[in-house]
């Protein structure tokens, strides 16, 4: 792609984003979520490959969908209490539908389906921009309408969770396997929404860091499938030996980054009254290490078939830029620690 285009592509996507962020108005917040969109439209279609234009489809026509759905919800709001302003909306049906509009939109169950079709037709940077970057402007409408509908936000994170779990079980495709990760954590910040927006913020940066992480490792290695992971300790035997760590960490396990987000979360909906839903969400975390476990092992535990002569693949020089990756695998790892400073901010 032209680099001119590439930098107004994503110009789109960062104004788009802070519009939407900056916002106060349903009508400025719609505008900057279509810019979003529409931004990433050609970055998803770029490789002009059937897949690709498949999956930029599928994206397209749900994230319309779910575009129609807010601005129809908002103009409800409108006509039944006057008010324009995000903050302002009260009325249940408007809210409902709000909610459920910006649940398709980051693909929350059960309006997940889109979420790994679409995955698996695209690159891993494309593919790291849709489940990090477009995550943030439908949470930051999350944060300000407060949904005052409790049980339908935990009927959607308890879904999410369950179905993250049990969908990725038995995926051999690295991107849908992250498809799956990426619907059960957003099930985890969705159900803390109402009790804790701020630990809500605090689970979704700890997201995407851990996912920028595991795209990035998959990304320096050319892995796409499961089988391919077991090449690794050829290509770059210092990576394989972190990539369980965050993995893991993906995973919940102490005592990596990931355990504190889902002991936070666990500790509010305790305090809640809401043992049961606490109860499940830690049961469906199993599932989801069940197959961070999976992949750990394919990617450490075997070796990819070969002959005598050729056991070890050619070692090209990487053209990834290492920075990141040992940035963001170190804050993957090490930053439980600041459990007790997170909990001091997080403490009103």
């Amino acid at each position: 792609m032209n680099p001119y285009i590439l930098i107004t592509l994503l110009f789109g996507l960062v104004l788009g984003t802070t519009i939407t962020f900056n916002s106060s108005h349903w009508l400025l917040a719609w505008m900057g979520l279509e810019m979003n969109t529409l931004a990433i439209i050609p970055l998803m279609a770029q490789h002009h490959h059937p897949r690709a234009v498949e999956a930029t489809t599928k994206y397209f026509l749900t994230q319309a969908t779910a575009a129609a759905m807010l601005l129809f919800a908002s103009t409800t709001n409108a006509w039944l209490s006057g008010q324009w302003e995000i903050q302002q909306i009260s009325h249940p049906v408007p809210t409902t539908m709000i909610t459920l509009a910006l649940a398709l939109k980051i693909g929350l169950a059960p309006l997940h389906a889109w979420l790994p079709e679409v995955l698996q037709g695209l690159d891993l940077t494309t593919g790291l921009i849709l489940s990090t970057w477009q995550k943030l402007a439908p949470f930051a409408l999350l944060v300000q309408i407060q949904p005052t509908n409790s049980h339908i936000l935990i009927a959607l994170g308890l879904t999410s969770t369950l179905v993250g779990g049990w969908g990725g079980l038995n995926q051999t495709q690295l991107r849908k396997v992250l498809a799956y990760s990426s619907i059960a954590h957003l099930g985890w910040m969705i159900l803390v929404l109402q009790f804790s927006p701020s630990l809500t913020l605090l689970t979704l940066l700890t997201y995407l860091t851990m996912t920028l992480s595991t795209f990035l490792v998959f990304k320096l290695n050319k892995s796409t499938t499961i089988n391919m992971l077991a090449a690794s300790w050829a290509k770059a035997p210092a990576l394989t030996t972190i990539t369980p760590f965050i993995l893991l960490s993906l995973g919940g396990l102490p005592p990596l980054t990931g355990f504190m987000p889902k002991w936070l979360i666990l500790h509010e909906l305790t305090k809640q009254d809401l043992a049961p839903a606490a109860t499940l969400a830690a049961l469906s975390a199993l599932l989801s290490l069940y197959f961070y476990l999976r992949l750990t092992y394919a990617m450490t535990l075997t070796l990819s078939p070969n002959n005598l002569p050729g056991m070890l693949p050619w070692r090209l020089p990487s053209t990834q830029a290492a920075l990141p990756l040992a940035l963001s695998s170190s804050a993957t790892i090490c930053l439980l620690p600041l459990a007790p400073a997170a909990m001091a901010i997080l403490t009103p």
